[in-house]
């Protein structure tokens, strides 16, 4: 668990600055950080968990909890990062550099210790695999498209630039 909690903040923080790095490649983009957003945010802790989904997949991929384990480690991630986040700016009326940089690593950590809790607990039904199998490829569908296509609301928004996705890139 260690070594995947490691391995993903590195990564994660590194494709923070992944898109400016790469001259706005927009492929980088679907994949790094391109604004301020709160999404963007959650994207650079979903990237690299995917990523090492390749790893651990060898690794854990015949288990039968393993599809389970990891769609409810992204959603984990999905709503700790903005739950924490809007809480925390709500009962300090700022915003704090080192909490949020905090907040991504706990909803990281709290992701991975989600996965092994679960890839190590009792083997559930069927029905719940091919759930978290499809739950997967949806939020990963999902996660594809939120850049190009950002949805107009508080999560998608930048709040420097005030505008969305790609475009909202300072």
């Amino acid at each position: 668990m260690w070594l995947s909690f490691i391995v993903i903040s590195v990564v994660g923080t590194l494709f923070h600055f992944l898109y400016d790095w790469s001259n706005h490649n927009k492929i980088i983009g679907l994949f790094a950080a391109v604004n301020e957003s709160t999404w963007e945010h959650i994207k650079i802790a979903l990237t690299p968990t995917l990523l090492w989904g390749v790893i651990d997949g060898l690794l854990y991929g015949m288990n039968p909890n393993y599809f389970l384990a990891k769609s409810m480690s992204l959603l984990a991630m999905i709503f700790l990062i903005p739950i924490l986040f809007y809480l925390y700016s709500a009962i300090l009326k700022k915003h704090v550099l080192i909490i949020d940089i905090l907040i991504f690593y706990i909803a990281i950590f709290c992701g991975q210790f989600l996965f092994y809790f679960i890839l190590n607990g009792p083997i559930v039904p069927y029905i719940f695999s091919y759930m978290g199998a499809v739950l997967l490829f949806l939020i990963f569908g999902f996660y594809m498209t939120a850049t190009l296509l950002p949805l107009k609301n508080f999560l998608f928004k930048d709040p420097i630039t005030k505008k969305y996705g790609i475009k909202g890139h300072k």
